[in-house]
């Protein structure tokens, strides 16, 4: 089955400071606790982190809708989706881009996961797992994949031009403990 997973590729995002110096982004690591968020989910429904406790959660952000990385990565995570939810996970978008934006692209690229807007007060949840590009007013490419007692079990950061697949998510999931195990 490894035959169709897209290669991870380990490395981050690079932002030039202010001073003119690189640096690179620093998202929360694995064994810290999720930060717990509600988020819209359409333009009159939101979704909590907490509403899956008990159940593995991959956080997927991504800088923008409608742009062509964004666009493969997620429609690549669409069609693992039977894959992810094999492995007891749930995959949840999380852009800055508003709710109506969202119901478009999710529309139009055929999506069956959520897609969260981290619209107001803008990048919010972003900031919070540090995987916010305050220069440029995105997300970063950042996965993270959360057990099921809301604890970060893996992460990644992914350069913002490179899609960063699923392999590292599925092997994150593949090497989770069982419930009770």
């Amino acid at each position: 089955m490894k035959g169709w997973r897209w290669t991870l590729r380990a490395a981050c995002s690079r932002r030039r400071s202010n001073d003119g110096e690189d640096s690179m982004a620093t998202i929360l690591a694995a064994g810290t606790k999720a930060p717990d968020f509600t988020l819209p989910v359409t333009p009159d429904q939101t979704l909590s982190l907490t509403e899956f406790r008990g159940r593995r959660v991959v956080l997927a952000f991504y800088p923008a809708d409608w742009s062509p990385v964004c666009g493969d990565q997620m429609a690549l995570y669409n069609q693992v989706l039977p894959e992810f939810r094999k492995l007891g996970a749930e995959p949840l978008g999380i852009s800055v881009d508003g709710a109506w934006c969202h119901r478009a692209f999710a529309e139009t690229r055929n999506l069956h996961f959520p897609l969260l807007a981290d619209f107001e007060p803008k990048g919010a949840v972003a900031k919070s797992y540090g995987a916010y590009r305050a220069g440029d007013g995105v997300a970063e490419r950042a996965l993270f994949v959360i057990d099921e007692k809301g604890v970060i079990f893996w992460s990644y950061c992914s350069p913002i031009a490179v899609n960063p697949g699923a392999d590292g998510i599925l092997d994150a999931l593949e090497r989770m403990p069982t419930k009770g195990g």
